[in-house]
């Protein structure tokens, strides 16, 4: 297993990891509106976006296969962070997470950090540090629970 930085041409491989997890795991729970958003929302131009704004991507590759990403913006804020069904449960989630994290603290972060969780991720996101900051919200008929972390210094 291998962590690095994801580039624009790992973009097209991060949609297709995280599309499947979305719709099984996540855009289930939410109205036709409510999933359709979050689903264009991890498609390939999304994604580019993001790129383009800054964000912040690393990828977990098994034999040159993207098995898990996780997206940072502004170095503070936790965006996308998922693993394929074949590798939840051995770590690579938390591995995922301390190297984001790294990336963010060498960038000048001091040790807090967003994220937005779906419910699905709350107890994962607990298990990191991070503690609800209040009661779900839904935007364009999606709802995520505001959590977040702070790190002593």
């Amino acid at each position: 297993m291998r962590i690095r930085e994801a580039t624009p041409k790992d973009i097209t491989a991060i949609s297709d990891l995280i599309r499947p997890l979305a719709e099984k795991y996540i855009a289930s729970q939410f109205s036709a509106e409510g999933a359709r958003n979050l689903l264009s929302s991890i498609e390939p131009d999304a994604i580019q976006e993001y790129f383009n704004s800054g964000f912040k991507y690393h990828v977990a590759e098994q034999n040159g296969v993207v098995v898990g990403v996780v997206a940072v913006r502004d170095h503070m804020h936790l965006y996308h962070l998922f693993v394929a069904d074949k590798f939840r449960g051995q770590g690579l989630a938390r591995k995922l997470w301390q190297v984001a994290r790294d990336a963010c603290r060498d960038a000048g972060n001091i040790g807090e950090y967003t994220v937005n969780s779906s419910s699905f991720a709350v107890d994962m996101y607990r298990k990191f540090g991070f503690v609800e900051m209040g009661p779900p919200r839904t935007r364009n008929g999606v709802t995520a629970v505001p959590m977040k972390l702070i790190e002593p210094a």
